[in-house]
């Protein structure tokens, strides 16, 4: 597949749990993103991007991954014959304990879904004991053992803690690498072979992972569409890779994001920033090391992938940092700076390693994250890199990053100096064209709050939607047109039709949909859980959708897409 930036072409973005089909497990699955590929084919869509697929912990977000390189088990297909050790009688015997019909009804329930899958792969890992080991799991094992080992041993200590990850409550003779390692070996026989039993199954399941994800990019390349990864800059602090090589991060401070008056549903936000909670980096350390960490988490997605995007490449240069975790972060948001200091005990949000306050430090910023974005392209390979570079941007980092051939992006709303929005026939060749991200609110949703006389974020939304009439060429919004027939297919031919190497579109976008995938800085249930309104199956016969998306085709020919 070829994908160089002289072929323009156009995506679809789909966060893989907010897939359905008429037999998953409550949850998009490897089988749902098959039959998706084929949907997005036939529109004539080269390009299916997702979210990570990181195994994650108890708050379910793809960005928080317990694990730089584990892939979440969630996201495998489960079925009899689906991996070959799960019988028809073991999955009916596990089923026949849920209702399903409810599970895939609404959102994701994670508690019930983890349950359900984890229960089927047990079944499964069962009658794998009881034949001879494979030789592609042999194979597996010491090709991965550089992480899967000291994952296996976290994951199987995650189990012994009811299911915590919280490595630093856990009993104090396992709270570190050695000091488990030390604590096993002194264990009595059984009890150690109980627990060595553990990290086999988790073993297990990763290797059918990567066995299903690597199909699947198989299958993608036999349909002439690529497949879009997500790589996170950040790794969680409770994560394996924190308890493993807690040398190479800098646990004191909290990565993030500065203050962001865009996103005003959030207070804390606008006035302190995103607290993501993501330990920062010893970046001399990892030097030292030749970047293993990082060529690691590289090698691990780009056998899935033909193109993968950096979340936030912004934090090579540098990055916001926090004095406190982000479980504290409400005791913050009422306060002054000075009252901030008192309790963090002088220390204040920051950028790190320096700010572009002065030519050195921005230019000593953008040679350092040079450095490591070529390490990054040169462990890639054929794979192709985007990054995302959004929110406070450094003057150096966008010219940088066309240096290096890594395509960022352009949001037509947001791509506004001096009054002007800038057309789509001057975005540059390598960069990533699309009107939102999982984190923004689809364009229907900022559509009726901007002729919503009662909405607080009226007046932000109604200038977002009238910058994109500007880039697509419309006439000022007076009253509202018909919103599918007069307003959507021109704002996407004006998207499709930009010079960029990519065009991306939102599924709830294409579908004209307002439901939200993720509403950054909060916390709670909502978020990660929406699913689409109908299954995969559902979008290739509803007569009603294929009316509202058959207008598409066309454009992607139109357009040169």
């Amino acid at each position: 597949m070829s994908l160089s930036s002289d072929q323009r072409i156009a995506g679809l973005l789909a966060p893989l749990f907010a897939l359905r089909t008429e037999t998953d497990l409550g949850i998009g699955d490897l089988a749902g993103l098959r039959q998706f590929v084929d949907w997005a084919a036939g529109l004539g869509f080269k390009l299916v991007q997702l979210l990570p697929i990181n195994e994650t912990g108890r708050d379910n977000s793809p960005y928080n991954a317990i694990s730089s390189v584990a892939l979440d088990p969630l996201t495998l297909h489960l079925a009899p014959g689906s991996p070959d050790d799960l019988t028809q009688e073991d999955y009916d015997d596990v089923v026949a304990g849920f209702d399903l019909v409810k599970l895939r009804r609404g959102k994701v329930n994670y508690r019930k879904v983890r349950k359900l899958k984890g229960a089927l792969l047990e079944k499964a890992f069962d009658r794998f004991q009881k034949s001879t080991e494979p030789s592609a799991f042999t194979e597996f094992r010491a090709a991965q053992k550089d992480w899967l080992e000291s994952y296996v041993l976290f994951r199987a200590l995650m189990e012994k803690n009811r299911g915590r990850e919280t490595w630093d409550q856990w009993p104090e003779e396992q709270r570190s690498l050695g000091a488990a390692q030390s604590w096993l070996a002194g264990l009595k026989p059984k009890a150690r072979a109980r627990f060595e039993t553990r990290q086999q199954f988790f073993r297990y399941v990763q290797w059918i992972a990567f066995d299903q994800w690597k199909a699947m990019r198989a299958y993608a390349d036999e349909h002439g569409v690529a497949l879009m990864g997500d790589i996170p800059f950040g790794v969680s602090y409770y994560s394996a890779d924190v308890f493993a090589q807690p040398e190479i991060f800098r646990l004191d401070w909290s990565g993030g994001g500065p203050p962001e008056p865009y996103f005003k549903d959030d207070a804390f936000t606008q006035k302190w920033g995103q607290n993501w909670g993501i330990p920062l980096y010893r970046w001399d350390i990892m030097r030292a090391q030749n970047f293993a960490w990082w060529r690691q988490r590289i090698d691990g997605l780009k056998n899935i992938f033909h193109v993968f995007r950096i979340d936030h490449v912004l934090g090579f240069y540098r990055i916001y940092a926090f004095p406190w975790r982000p479980q504290r972060s409400a005791e913050f948001l009422s306060l002054n700076w000075d009252e901030m200091r008192e309790r963090t005990g002088g220390r204040e949000p920051h950028f790190a390693p320096r700010d572009d306050s002065n030519w050195d430090n921005a230019e000593a910023n953008r040679r350092e994250g040079e450095e490591y974005l070529r390490m990054i392209l040169e462990e890639a390979g054929a794979t192709a890199v985007v990054g995302e570079d959004l929110g406070t941007v450094p003057d150096y980092v966008r010219p940088n990053l066309q240096s290096l051939g890594i395509a960022g992006f352009k949001i037509p709303q947001w791509e506004v100096y001096d009054g002007r929005v800038t057309p789509g026939q001057e975005y540059e060749r390598v960069s990533v064209a699309t009107y939102a991200t999982h984190d923004h609110k689809p364009l229907r949703l900022m559509w009726e709050e901007a002729f919503e006389k009662e909405s607080s974020t009226r007046e932000q939304s109604r200038d977002a939607m009238e910058k994109i009439a500007t880039f697509a060429n419309l006439p000022p919004i007076q009253e509202p047109p018909n919103y599918r027939r007069d307003f959507l297919p021109t704002v996407l031919r004006a998207l499709f039709a930009s010079n960029s190497w990519l065009a991306i579109v939102m599924i709830t976008d294409l579908l004209a949909r307002k439901d939200r995938f993720n509403t950054p800085g909060r916390a709670g249930g909502a978020n990660w859980t929406r699913r689409l309104h109908v299954t995969t199956a559902q979008l290739t016969k509803s007569p009603s959708i294929k009316r509202q998306v058959r207008f598409v085709r066309d454009l992607l020919k139109e357009t040169g897409r």
